[in-house]
C-alpha cells in the first residue's frame, strides 16, 4: 500500500514538472513570435495561436483537474500570470504597430504647400489650327472679314447657286456624301427650284452665297472650314480636309486687284521672295478662271523633285465671279464685279511644314503632332 502511494505521488510530481516546463516553452515561443510580428494582423494570428481554444496554454489549464489542490493552485497561478502577460504584450505590440502605420501614412499624405507643384504637360495647337489662324491674321491685315457656315449644306447652296446644276459635268469632280432621299425627278434641273437635298459640303463656296445674301457690296471676306469629298485616300488626298476661300465684290474689281492681293498673301505666308503666276483654267462659278502657282518653297524655284524641276507648285484656283453666281445671291452683275479664290489649308500646311502625307493630320498620332 505504501509502495502504491509512492508511485502516485511520483506520477503527479512528473506531471507537475512537465506543466511548468510547458509554460516556460510556451512563453519562450511566444516571445520569439512577438519579436517577429510586423503588422497588426501578425499579432492577431499570435493571439489565436497562443490564447485560442486549441492553444497549448488552454490544454495546460484543462489538465489542472488531474492535479492535487496545492499543485493545481501553483500551476494555475503561473498559467494565468502567463496569459495576462501575453494579453498585455499583444495589446502593447498591436498599439505600437498601428501607431507606426499611422505615422507612415501621415508622412505619405503630408503636403508641403510651399513646394512647387508637378508641372502638367500642356497641349498645343494642331498644325491645321495654327496655319488657319495665320491665314486669317494675314487676310485680316489686308482688310478681309471672316465668315463661317454649316458643314451640312443643301444642294442649292453647294451646287445650284454656284452655277453647277444637276446635269453639269463639273459635278463629276466631286464624289459627294449625300444625306437623305433624292429630289423628285426634274426638280433638280429646274433653276427656279431651290433643292433642299442635304449633303456634307464639298467646298466652302456655299458660305460665299450665304454671305452675299445678307451683305451688300463692298464685300471682302474669307471662309475657312472643313470640307468633305468621297475620294480614295492617299498621301495627297483625304475624304476630310481644311480649305479657305475668299471673295471680293465691288464696282470696279479686276484681275489686277486679285493678283496684288494673292501675291501679298503668299509673300507674307511664306517668304517675301515668293512669286506667283496665273494659268488659264475652268471653274463653273468664275469666268475667266485660272490656276495659281507659287515659286517652289522647297528649292526656291531652282528645280527639284517636288516641283518636277519646273520651279513652280500649283496651290489654288481663282477667277472673276460668274454673273450667274451674282444673280443667285441677289446681286446685279451689271453693277458689281468681283473675284473669288480657294485653296487647301491642309496643302498649305504640308508645304510650309514639309509634311509628306495629308493623312497624318487626322491620324491622332502624338509622335507626329508633338512636333508642332
Amino acid at each position: 500500500m505504501e509502495r502504491r502511494g509512492f508511485c502516485v505521488r511520483a506520477r503527479y510530481t512528473i506531471q507537475f514538472t512537465a506543466m511548468i516546463e510547458d509554460l516556460q516553452t510556451i512563453h519562450a515561443s511566444f516571445a520569439r513570435d512577438m519579436a517577429a510580428a510586423a503588422t497588426p494582423d501578425d499579432t492577431e494570428r499570435i493571439r489565436i495561436q497562443y490564447l485560442g481554444r486549441k492553444s497549448a496554454l488552454t490544454q495546460v489549464l484543462r489538465a489542472l483537474k488531474d492535479m492535487t489542490p496545492d499543485r493545481r493552485r501553483t500551476v494555475g497561478e503561473e498559467a494565468n500570470r502567463l496569459r495576462r502577460a501575453m494579453d498585455d504584450a499583444l495589446a502593447e505590440k498591436r498599439a505600437m504597430l498601428e501607431r507606426e502605420i499611422s505615422e507612415r501614412d501621415a508622412k505619405k499624405e503630408w503636403l508641403d504647400v510651399t513646394r512647387p507643384g508637378v508641372r502638367v504637360p500642356q497641349g498645343h495647337l494642331h498644325p491645321i489650327t495654327t496655319i488657319t489662324r495665320e491665314i486669317i491674321s494675314i487676310f485680316t491685315g489686308l482688310g478681309f472679314d471672316t465668315a463661317a457656315g454649316p458643314e451640312v449644306e443643301t444642294e442649292y447652296y453647294n451646287f445650284d447657286a454656284l452655277n453647277i446644276p444637276a446635269d453639269h459635268p463639273a459635278r463629276d469632280m466631286w464624289d459627294t456624301f449625300w444625306i437623305g432621299p433624292a429630289e423628285p425627278k426634274g426638280a433638280a434641273a429646274d433653276r427656279t427650284h431651290k433643292s433642299n437635298r442635304l449633303l456634307v459640303r464639298t467646298h466652302t463656296s456655299p458660305v460665299q452665297i450665304r454671305y452675299m445674301e445678307t451683305h451688300r457690296p463692298p464685300v471682302r471676306v474669307i471662309v475657312p472650314g472643313v470640307v468633305y469629298r468621297y475620294e480614295a485616300t492617299d498621301a495627297s488626298h483625304d475624304i476630310q480636309f481644311s480649305q479657305v476661300e475668299g471673295l471680293v465684290v465691288d464696282r470696279d474689281i479686276s484681275t489686277a486687284h486679285f493678283k496684288a492681293v494673292i501675291g501679298e498673301f503668299f509673300a507674307r505666308l511664306f517668304t517675301p521672295q515668293t512669286r506667283i503666276r496665273l494659268r488659264p483654267s475652268y471653274f463653273p462659278f468664275t469666268e475667266p478662271s485660272f490656276e495659281i502657282d507659287i515659286s517652289c518653297v522647297y528649292c526656291g524655284a531652282g528645280g527639284c523633285a517636288i516641283c518636277k524641276q519646273s520651279g513652280w507648285l500649283e496651290i489654288a484656283g481663282a477667277g472673276m465671279v460668274h454673273p450667274r453666281v451674282f444673280r443667285a445671291a441677289g446681286y446685279d452683275p451689271k453693277n458689281v464685279r468681283g473675284f473669288a479664290f480657294g485653296m487647301g489649308i491642309s496643302r498649305i500646311a504640308m508645304m510650309k511644314y514639309r509634311i509628306p502625307d495629308i493623312r497624318l493630320f487626322n491620324s491622332g498620332d502624338m509622335r507626329f503632332l508633338a512636333q508642332f
